[in-house]
């Protein structure tokens, strides 16, 4: 018997429903073609003005929110997941790109508590943060590798989803402090010696910072498919295929 799958995406801070980038809008026509109705986008999590959603990651990429429930932003997320689980016989898959990843860390720890305390689910669950603010160092990573080591947590793909030379890898360090002067750094690099230009804030598709770049590629979502569909299979063999043949087409 073959496993169901459920995936959900927690896009980036630029995002608004209906629209995206190059990438974002790519990614999830990818995803619906592989995975039609096994995927969702997470809603209403985005603030009108994307530099809002930016600094509310770097306020919370640190550690597990203490009351996430409390938090409209993780409460909305962890609900619309929970909503969806007609079936404890389900494999979930959260996947994410920058903003929406750090989202994305914090409802996986809930669930993950959730989990812990309803044994709801059948299955771990995967956990795939791309461009990501979360860094190795966090509490937050370590409390998600945690839940990983003990088997609520199957998969978790960070590394893996970074673009080499993008220094807004990691940003959100292990203080806030931290995260704020690396965000200051990488916005206004010429005023230190630990971050390199272009700056963050240049959006231009060939020439701007690398984050933004990537974020204006098709091949970027290409790229991301390889990586989640197809090796590391998230999504299992019988959507890997149709993941291999999406890409060939």
């Amino acid at each position: 018997m073959k496993m169901a799958h459920r995936f959900f995406f927690f896009a980036g801070g630029d995002f608004k429903e209906g629209q995206g980038n190059a990438f974002t809008a790519n990614f999830i026509h990818y995803l619906k073609e592989v995975l039609g109705h096994q995927f969702s986008i997470i809603e209403g999590i985005y603030h009108p003005m994307p530099v809002m959603n930016v600094i509310w990651a770097l306020s919370r990429a640190q550690e597990p929110h203490k009351f996430p429930l409390q938090n409209r932003i993780i409460s909305r997320s962890v609900d619309q997941i929970l909503s969806c689980l007609q079936t404890p016989d389900i494999k979930l898959t959260l996947v994410s790109s920058s903003y929406g990843s750090v989202v994305a860390a914090q409802a996986a720890c809930h669930l993950a508590e959730y989990q812990m305390a309803s044994k709801k689910l059948s299955h771990p669950f995967n956990l795939a943060l791309g461009a990501s603010m979360v860094s190795e160092q966090s509490d937050l990573y370590k409390k998600l590798k945690n839940y990983q080591d003990i088997g609520l947590i199957d998969n978790i793909l960070l590394k893996e989803l970074h673009d080499e030379g993008d220094n807004s890898n990691g940003i959100g360090g292990r203080t806030r402090m931290e995260a704020y002067s690396n965000g200051l750094g990488i916005c206004f690099p010429f005023l230190t010696r630990k971050f390199k230009g272009p700056s963050f804030l240049n959006t231009h598709p060939v020439d701007g910072h690398i984050h933004r770049v990537r974020s204006h590629s098709i091949q970027k979502a290409k790229d991301f498919i390889q990586t989640i569909l197809i090796d590391h299979e998230l999504g299992g063999k019988e959507n890997r295929v149709k993941a291999e043949a999406l890409l060939k087409s």
